[in-house]
């Protein structure tokens, strides 16, 4: 092996070369990749390394073992296998690898204060004698404390890294690993790599897997085959369903671990005798979906079953005088559908109104509010979103807040949320909105803290995309039956202005849109072409609609893809549209994250549920600050900054343009919808009018008309594995 860290590889065998980072180019935080430069040891001038050194820090030392090679385009480099991080070895190393971001809360300013008190001493005082550190200008004996705690988890998680730089995990990953398991973190990825993709965000079975697989265990190992098998099922409720046919679960454990059907069925077996999964017949559930699809149908039978009955003042009410009462309060006038809307949800302890865009569900809403006011009687207003919560407090003048926020989320022990059956909201009246995009779980949640005798009115559009998250709700409860239901269908005479309410029920109805060449509000730039419609986008919601609308493109325009890829999907018009709408500046701090870069000003999104800091998949915000030096990312939701660290910045994802399915429960001023041909299986009729009906103001489709057509005609819905109607149709009946 030759030692030379500059004589390039003659044959096949590993060479080593030392050297002190001097900057690094590029680094990708999802898998580590990163391109840097290097000044090898006793020599003067940089040469370029690249592989994966994640954790590899500017101003390092480091011994590495790879090939020399020539890279058509950049020349020559050492392409790196593997390395082993070295301390600094001169001043300005330790003044480099101190203020590259290595330690948070310690940035290049205060690096070279210590490095000029201490020198070559630096790191000994740090790890030895950090007392010594309050020596130093600016730093207090909170900070020095701050510092060497820092340094500690900066060790250990180094050595995470380096154990698994051979296994394709990111730097990033590694420090969730050490915030999962702290110290116990290397004996739990030695010991149960499985136990990884359950407990730890961004990582996969597949990474899982490989991590498995190199330390040795077989394919048919018992312990591969149960994380498979659970890894699948929990794949197919990211898709929606609540369980798997035991035959569909094979099937998809089996293209997972390359092994036969059989060869999983086994293992099936032992995960139910450990109740770690629950079979029904032939349905095969983890157990929350499992207990929750029982407590949703159980909670909303005892419901309707209450003995008691907080509304029992409007039994023997005159409906007649009471809607006269209101005609004399409000300029509206209440539609036969909407007065029998109203006695339901003040007569039945459970109920569900359903309709499309301005049919008037707001108006029960308020007018509700109105007679349960006259009675002294209390209401709580709640929906899944807190766009969804705003809208509706804005249309009713009667405060709403999200599901999450109304039921109080507590982490204490053995319970979510502080609302629950032992402590229960008190209202008379509970009115949900927006319930086509709440999913099992949350419907379970919030059930449980409906008290006995309140009364629960759901309210949602049941034609729109279902939840994002596992369930059918709103439809299964429909469809089961059991549940009084009242269908609102007339278009009230100021929504008939507005193409866009008519255009939604056409849709809804099968029938293409009319595009007149009066319209205000609802238009087609015809292109068939991927790359011309995504050009388009890009024009119109840059130039035109602002121009021509006075909207702000970052605050009041909103692209819904049907995609994520392609040249119209969410991915990329991501890219452009963030080039031209936050581009580049001095003044704005960047961070870049696997493939993302995020710039102060960005428009981004949550991907997930995060109870903690109460923030939920879907939600809408903008980058208000990027913090190096204490590694910390500052989003404002709805004006309320909330904070993530670096190696947390994969729950985020851009949101200039975001798929149709995340735009549920939200309303924008303008919605502009790239459909085209090569969307093909993603053309359907609810997806157009889920699209649709979120905007207020403006609809620009850019595509093609027969792309239109094949959604609108396509009314084929997406079957989600589901029990919840069966259950509650066996309850009316029994």
């Amino acid at each position: 092996m030759s030692t030379n860290p500059i004589t390039p590889s003659t044959g096949p065998s590993l060479q080593s070369l030392e050297g002190t980072v001097e900057r690094i180019t590029y680094q990708n935080d999802e898998n580590g990749y990163t391109v840097a430069r290097l000044i090898p040891k006793g020599k003067s001038h940089e040469v370029t390394i690249t592989g994966n050194l994640a954790g590899v820090h500017v101003g390092e030392s480091v011994r590495l073992q790879g090939f020399w090679t020539n890279h058509p385009q950049y020349g020559r480099q050492f392409e790196v296998r593997s390395f082993v991080p070295l301390l600094p070895a001169t001043i300005e190393g330790l003044r480099k690898y101190l203020g590259s971001g290595l330690i948070r809360g310690v940035g290049p300013v205060t690096a070279s204060r210590i490095v000029d008190r201490f020198g070559s001493e630096t790191l000994d005082v740090i790890e030895v004698r950090p007392e010594r550190l309050r020596e130093v200008d600016g730093i207090a004996e909170k900070r020095a404390s701050y510092i060497v705690q820092a340094w500690e988890e900066h060790k250990q998680i180094k050595e995470i890294m380096i154990f698994l730089q051979s296994y394709g995990v990111s730097a990033g990953l590694a420090v969730k690993i050490f915030k999962q398991y702290g110290d116990a973190s290397l004996e739990v990825v030695r010991s149960d790599p499985y136990r990884l993709a359950k407990d730890v965000y961004g990582i996969g079975f597949k990474t899982a897997d490989k991590i498995a697989r190199q330390l040795g265990l077989p394919e048919d190992a018992p312990s591969r085959l149960q994380a498979g098998l659970l890894y699948a099922l929990s794949a197919l409720s990211d898709d929606g369903h609540c369980f798997a046919r035991r035959e569909q679960l094979a099937e998809q454990a089996s293209e997972l671990l390359g092994l036969p059907p059989e060869a999983c069925l086994g293992q099936l077996e032992q995960l139910l005798a450990q109740r770690a999964l629950i079979q029904e017949e032939d349905a095969i559930y983890l157990p929350p979906f499992y207990h929750a699809e029982v407590g949703v149908a159980n909670r909303l039978h005892r419901l309707m079953q209450a003995p008691v009955d907080r509304l029992a003042c409007f039994a023997g009410t005159d409906w007649d005088k009471a809607f006269a009462w209101l005609d004399a309060r409000t300029s509206l006038r209440l539609t036969e559908r909407q007065m029998a809307a109203i006695r339901m949800a003040l007569c039945e302890r459970v109920s569900i109104v359903t309709g499309g865009p301005g049919t008037g569900k707001s108006t029960i809403t308020s007018s509700l509010i109105r007679l349960l006011r006259a009675k002294g009687c209390s209401v709580l207003l709640a929906a899944p979103t807190g766009r969804a919560a705003k809208r509706l407090a804005e249309a009713t003048g009667f405060e709403a807040r999200t599901i999450h926020r109304l039921l109080e989320y507590k982490p204490t022990a053995g319970s979510t949320f502080l609302h629950n059956s032992d402590n229960p909201l008190d209202a008379d009246l509970v009115i949900v909105d927006e319930v086509s995009m709440v999913d099992l779980l949350l419907m379970n949640h919030l059930l449980s803290a409906i008290a006995p005798g309140s009364h629960l009115l759901l309210i949602g559009d049941s034609d729109q995309l279902p939840s994002v998250g596992p369930g059918n709700v709103l439809h299964d409860l429909i469809a089961s039956g059991a549940i009084p239901v009242t269908r609102l269908d007339t278009i009230f005479r100021q929504a008939e202005d507005s193409f866009i309410v008519v255009n939604a029920h056409r849709i809804n109805q099968g029938e293409m849109p009319l595009l007149p060449r009066n319209s205000r509000d609802f238009f087609l730039f015809a292109e068939s072409d991927a790359q011309r419609a995504a050009d388009w986008v890009v024009e119109l919601v840059a130039r035109r609609i602002p121009a021509k609308f006075g909207l702000d493109p970052l605050e009041d325009i909103q692209v819904l893809s049907p995609m994520h890829r392609g040249a119209v999907g969410v991915s990329e018009l991501n890219e452009r549209l963030q080039a031209v709408l936050n581009p580049p500046s001095p003044r704005k701090a960047e961070r870049q994250h696997g493939q993302r870069l995020f710039r102060q000003g960005d428009r981004v999104m949550q991907l997930r549920n995060d109870y903690e800091r109460s923030v939920f998949n879907g939600d809408l915000g903008q980058v208000r600050g990027i913090d190096a030096e204490n590694q910390l990312l500052t989003v404002s939701f709805d004006g309320r900054p909330v904070q993530y660290e670096f190696s947390e910045l994969d729950e985020l994802a851009h949101a200039y343009a975001i798929s149709i399915h995340k735009s549920q429960g939200s309303e924008f001023p303008a919605v502009v919808i790239p459909l085209l041909t090569q969307h093909y299986m993603m053309l359907q009729r609810n997806l157009l009018y889920t699209a649709v009906t979120r905007a207020r103001r403006l609809v620009v489709l850019v595509g093609s008309k027969k792309a239109i057509a094949i959604a609108v005609r396509n009314n084929r819905i997406n079957e989600r594995n589901t029990r919840l109607a069966l259950r509650l149709s066996a309850q009316a009946s029994a």
